[in-house]
């Protein structure tokens, strides 16, 4: 079977096998135009919503400790919290858009955004209270000094929350008064 039959006429311009000629402006635009036709709003919002749950898959780094470039995080990534939190707030915000036509059709990406928000709330409290950790290392006397205070007492201070905890922080748990 001839590959010309399979393929349809060859272009205007177009060389012997194997010659490649690059396309006209006149023939992209054409192209291009054919493509909008084709396309939803509907496509296109589906296409970045599973563009954005990978992005901020990947923006969350090597995940529970793993070395840096373990699994598929290459090496020269690093961990972007807050990448990750604007994919999530970018996807559910698709998401409900897309639920006018694809209500039945979006389980999985409704899974996939779960699972991306639980691995961000994951890492999130474990990066808070790191930060923690490190401030109050920091805060610690260190050898051959005393502490201020008797001996048994603590500070109103060192018994008070050292500031608002993981959910608090991430702005979506509602406080009374604040």
């Amino acid at each position: 079977m001839s590959t010309e039959r399979a393929e349809g006429p060859r272009p205007a311009g177009a060389g012997a096998e194997g010659e490649a000629r690059e396309p006209s402006e006149d023939e992209l635009r054409a192209a291009y135009e054919a493509e909008l036709s084709r396309i939803t709003s509907t496509d296109v919002m589906l296409q970045a919503a599973v563009s954005l749950l990978n992005l901020g898959g990947r923006r969350l780094g090597p995940i529970g400790g793993a070395p840096a470039g373990a699994g598929d995080v290459p090496a020269g990534e690093r961990r972007d919290l807050e990448q990750v939190r604007d994919a999530i707030d970018g996807v559910r915000a698709l998401l409900s858009v897309l639920e006018r036509r694809l209500s039945k059709e979006l389980g999985p990406l409704r899974e996939a955004l779960s699972q991306l928000q639980m691995a961000y709330a994951r890492e999130a409290q474990a990066a808070a209270a790191a930060g923690q950790r490190a401030a109050a290392g920091a805060q610690a006397p260190g050898p051959g000094q005393e502490r201020s205070g008797g001996e048994g007492e603590s500070s109103a201070e060192e018994q008070a929350p050292q500031g608002p905890g993981p959910a608090e922080a991430s702005g979506k748990l509602w406080v009374p008064g604040r």
